[in-house]
């Protein structure tokens, strides 16, 4: 397989997600800007259950498809693709019910009327921003992600412009800025229907959950968990020192923000990229998990050196301003836990393309547990900066689990090869 071409095609997934963090941003910014304190902490909580919502989706219905149909031929991509997405559909509309009743509860019964309106209006769009996601993810299977770019700028840029409209005009509500949050999404999501010709088949969705039941469930426990750990991790730091060591913590993650997109980036198209490795030549994927978390962790290693150096020359109390004080001391650490993050990847990229959903999901929990542990005892240690070291700590951990699934994976996969009549593998990782 040709370097440039997987260069190029991991191009394409840091730009689509630079352009999706940025949207993801601006977003946030404008919302807090324009509702106040009190609705844009309604807002927070309803853009938290979608990330929740998306967690669940992805791990249904794109992460077996990446896993499973990475590079499979034009054909086998269009009659999968339909189940796929309309999956991730279904898990949207039954997820938008339930958050509508949530919010008509908590605006009748509890009478939290912002909260409520929330939670309605983010029920409303759940089912587009959930086939908008779906369709990224297909395309990149496809080696096609040029146009996962174009799904997030069509909804990306009518977002921050119906926002900035409604701010402009005096029709910023929360109501408005949820509605537009997910309308923009649907119409992106319709976009991708006619970009790959094909539509989601809800029809096929309890073939497509029972076919890949033991890939689909153990990724739907991994992607909850990684959530949810993240959650605790900020609530012990939170309960331990304060909300300012809250704050410096999440400060730190901001300062660290710019590579994390890269990251992300890579990360998205990183398992359709091992899957090929896999299909081509299998003995050359882990030296391709190697290499990709290599150099993910040496560009974080410059990346934190570059905050380390440059931020104490006034940068770093521009952008933070008095949280700068408290999230300086965690750029080191949290650089740490990064460039450890970087190589689990590139183990985790190879787990998944080997379809070892049992040692991922083992892998994942654990990497999970340790995280939180880590995070939480180093908070009631030493409040923000003990949680970073903890979470560095665990991180050291949990890349010697991933490393240590994948090398058992790869020899059960190789074992599972045919043998040639002198008895020896006909591939091997």
């Amino acid at each position: 397989m040709k370097i440039h071409h997987i260069v190029r095609r991991l191009g394409w997934g840091v730009a689509d997600q630079s352009v999706s963090s940025v949207g993801n941003v601006l977003v946030s910014l404008v919302c807090a800007h324009a509702l106040g304190a009190h609705a844009f902490g309604a807002f927070s909580l309803a853009f938290v259950t979608y990330a929740v919502v998306l967690n669940a989706s992805r791990g249904l219905s794109t992460d077996p498809f990446v896993v499973r149909y990475s590079g499979c031929a034009h054909p086998v991509w269009r009659r999968v693709v339909a189940s796929a997405t309309g999956t991730a559909l279904v898990v949207g509309i039954v997820a938008g019910l339930g958050s509508v009743a949530v919010g008509l509860l908590l605006s009748a019964g509890f009478g939290s009327t912002s909260l409520g309106v929330a939670f309605i209006t983010l029920g409303v769009g759940l089912p587009g921003l959930m086939l908008q996601d779906s369709w990224r993810f297909a395309f990149f299977a496809a080696g096609r992600g040029q146009l996962a770019l174009v799904l997030d700028l069509v909804w990306t840029v009518p977002a921050i412009a119906g926002l900035v409209g409604a701010v402009l005009t005096g029709r910023a509500g929360i109501a408005s800025c949820m509605l537009i949050f997910g309308a923009t999404a649907t119409l992106s999501a319709l976009c991708g229907v006619l970009l790959a010709r094909v539509r989601p088949m809800i029809s096929q969705v309890p073939a497509w959950v029972r076919d890949h039941r033991h890939l689909g469930g153990r990724y739907l426990l991994e992607n909850l968990a990684v959530g949810f750990s993240r959650q605790l991790r900020i609530i012990a730091v939170g309960a331990a020192a304060g909300l300012a060591a809250a704050g410096s913590l999440r400060g730190a993650e901001i300062l660290m923000g710019p590579f994390l997109v890269v990251l992300m980036g890579i990360a998205q198209v990183a398992v359709p990229e091992a899957s090929q490795v896999l299909a081509a030549a299998p003995h050359r994927l882990g030296r391709f998990c190697l290499l990709l978390g290599g150099v993910q962790a040496f560009v974080a290693a410059l990346w934190g050196a570059a905050m380390i150096i440059v931020l104490p020359l006034g940068l770093g109390r521009l952008l933070l301003d008095d949280v700068w004080h408290g999230a300086y001391p965690l750029v080191l650490p949290s650089t740490l836990g990064v460039m450890l993050g970087c190589l689990s990847s590139g183990a985790t990229s190879g787990v998944r393309a080997l379809g070892a959903a049992p040692r991922s999901l083992v892998a994942q929990l654990t990497a999970s547990s340790l995280y939180v542990v880590g995070g939480g005892v180093g908070a009631f240690i030493g409040g923000a900066e003990g949680s970073a070291w903890g979470w560095a700590a665990a991180a050291a951990l949990g890349t010697l689990v991933w490393w240590a699934q994948l090398r058992r994976a790869a020899s059960e996969h190789t074992a599972a090869i045919p043998t040639d009549p002198s008895n020896r593998p006909l591939a091997a990782v």
